[in-house]
């Protein structure tokens, strides 16, 4: 099994390289690539030390899977010609998410769409797989007609330089920003770019992706919020269901979910953190609760670590599925 990592040396290629090595992914040759500048570096996997080489030289050697975190337009100018020499392609990028050719896969979810014929795979966004992952049994059940969600998204979903940007905020030290106002000691209503309806693409994608992975016909509206947290993505969720839900049950459904963790102690003070979810590939649930405004309102408040679950664990956990049904 010939395996490159496309983004090698980023945020969420690093983490993906410590998940492929946690689950003991069948690796027979590891190929780490990146961009020209980052050409020529060393990395060290599996306890081996590997030089960086460029997108040309992998799609040379045909590798069997190509695991991509290194942004849209690279995914759009490479994904292509890796597939072409028979490379099945994971994309976490947005580039191949609403391409109606691609599937778009949470694999606890729709797996069994895959076919050996799809070559590019895309991973949704962090913030749209935790929250599908919760909805999914519950739109199984009562059927889901409506969702509300507000997000306060780690800064780690932004990259490097916004964790640098708090870092040096905390120590009083002026840098590069990546952000239009200061992170630390605050909170920005703006994931991603705004559009023309004046929601940002971040709120959009919730809309869009939960649309083809759950159901076309869920309404969903979402307000994206990015928090000085570096351990996760956490989610309100408000859910209009077509029939009422009873609560034990819904925390039964979610409880015998793959990859879902349901923390709702109020006694205790349980209920999921950021602190809690990071480096961990489980979605956490709590604050399980009916919205007394409606009969069939449902409340939920959903954490999981974005790097991991919300990229590199989903990206990995598809490619193990493919090698099981092969």
């Amino acid at each position: 099994m010939r395996i490159a990592l496309v983004g090698v040396t980023g945020m969420v290629g690093e983490i993906m390289r410590n998940v492929l090595e946690e689950r003991n992914f069948p690796i027979t040759e590891f190929l780490p690539v990146a961009s020209a500048r980052s050409v020529g570096k060393t990395i060290s996997f599996q306890g081996k030390d590997y030089t960086v080489i460029g997108l040309e030289d992998a799609v040379a050697q045909a590798p069997d899977f190509a695991l991509f975190s290194a942004g849209g337009q690279t995914s759009l100018d490479w994904a292509p010609k890796f597939a072409a020499v028979g490379t099945t392609v994971i994309d976490n990028s947005s580039a191949w998410r609403m391409h109606p050719d691609h599937k778009l896969i949470v694999p606890e979810i729709n797996a069994d769409q895959l076919t050996p014929d799809d070559k590019i795979i895309a991973n949704p966004n962090c913030s749209t797989i935790q929250m599908v992952m919760a909805l999914a049994p519950i739109h199984k059940r009562y059927g889901i007609e409506r969702v509300v969600v507000s997000t306060y998204q780690s800064i780690t979903g932004t990259g490097v330089k916004a964790v640098q940007q708090l870092e040096n905020e905390y120590e009083g030290v002026d840098g590069e920003k990546a952000y239009p106002h200061p992170i630390h000691r605050n909170a920005l209503p703006h994931c991603d770019v705004f559009m023309d309806n004046g929601y940002t693409k971040e709120e959009m994608k919730l809309v869009h992706e939960t649309h083809k992975i759950l159901d076309p016909n869920i309404k969903v509206t979402a307000t994206a919020v990015r928090i000085p947290v570096v351990g996760g993505h956490s989610e309100s969720v408000n859910l209009t269901l077509s029939q009422a839900a009873d609560l034990d049950e819904v925390r039964e459904l979610l409880n015998n979910t793959p990859g879902v963790v349901v923390i709702d102690d109020l006694d205790n003070n349980g209920y999921p953190m950021p602190l809690d979810a990071e480096g961990k590939d489980d979605v956490f649930v709590g604050r399980i609760r009916k919205d007394e405004s409606q009969e069939k309102g449902l409340n939920l408040w959903i954490v999981a670590d974005n790097l991991r679950k919300g990229a590199a664990t989903n990206t990995v956990q598809i490619a193990e599925y493919l090698i099981q049904k092969s």
